[in-house]
């Protein structure tokens, strides 16, 4: 159960972000305070005739319900963004443009890369269609565009056109998409080799690295990226399946497989350089 103080942190940092509702929680934690005491000397006795103290406990349900209904209007409709230049409110997130006087506007950098590039959080999404969104945005947002404006504007656009070509990257590969979409849900895979991983796994990740470092033709190198190219196809169809049921234990870990064969196929590409 949260404490009074817990219950404040919370508070504060979100009126802080969003100053109207200040007043509101500042009241809201003023009164509670202000009855603690009294609350917490409200005691009852069970059928068993011990003590309990009901009151304090009612009070600070009441006030985390209070607190969250507040957050949630803090993350909806109460957040008002307005243009820098003309001031009139932004109802579309992410704003690219103010619809009002056409003035390039500054990223949201809380906006998810798939409310950026306009397509739905799924894993199994449209690349072809993400790449015309991804043009039709650069065309638009280039900062080329924008070399006869003011010195915000040309900001504004650099800072957008960047945050738009981060969000394409991500999105465009099957692994960056993936390890993105865990990060939404507060998950990420360690760097370097996975200690609990199974060991036949690793000993076929070993025999592929070594037989391409042996490889000493194309045509072998070409095998072993081929083979590549097919066990990450099967793992994307695992993946796509395992988030879709929200699985996202057995997603983390076809992810942590997914990342070994991706560097492999990237060591391929390198040694079929070398080889021409």
């Amino acid at each position: 159960m949260l404490s009074l103080n817990n219950i404040g942190v919370i508070c504060i940092s979100q009126a802080l972000q969003h100053s109207p509702k200040l007043l509101a929680i500042r009241q809201l934690l003023s009164k509670a305070s202000s009855r603690a005491t009294l609350c917490n000397n409200s005691i009852t006795f069970s059928s068993k005739g011990t003590r309990r103290h009901t009151g304090f406990r009612l009070l600070n349900e009441s006030i985390v319900k209070h607190v969250s209904s507040l957050q949630t209007t803090f993350c909806t409709a109460c957040v008002k963004l307005h243009c820098w230049n003309c001031s009139q409110s932004i109802e579309q997130t992410p704003a690219f443009f103010c619809l009002s006087c056409n003035f390039v506007q500054p990223p949201d950098e809380r906006a998810s890369y798939f409310l950026i590039m306009e397509c739905d959080q799924t894993f199994a999404l449209d690349t072809q269609r993400l790449q015309k969104t991804y043009l039709k945005l650069q065309r638009s947002l280039h900062p080329d565009n924008f070399s006869q404006k003011t010195a915000k504007e040309q900001e504004y656009s650099e800072y957008q056109s960047a945050l738009v070509n981060k969000a394409y990257r991500t999105l465009l590969k099957p692994l960056s998409r993936g390890l993105y979409m865990l990060e939404l849900n507060g998950m990420g895979i360690e760097e370097g080799t996975d200690a609990g991983a199974d060991p036949l796994f690793l000993m076929e990740l070993m025999e592929i690295n070594q037989a391409l470092d042996e490889a000493r033709s194309k045509e072998e190198s070409a095998k072993i990226g081929a083979s590549m190219k097919e066990k990450l196809k099967d793992l994307t169809e695992q993946i796509d399946a395992s988030l879709h049921k929200g699985e996202l234990q057995a997603a983390k870990a076809l992810l942590a497989q997914m990342k070994y064969f991706a560097n492999i196929e990237e060591k391929v590409k390198e040694k079929l350089s070398e080889l021409m």
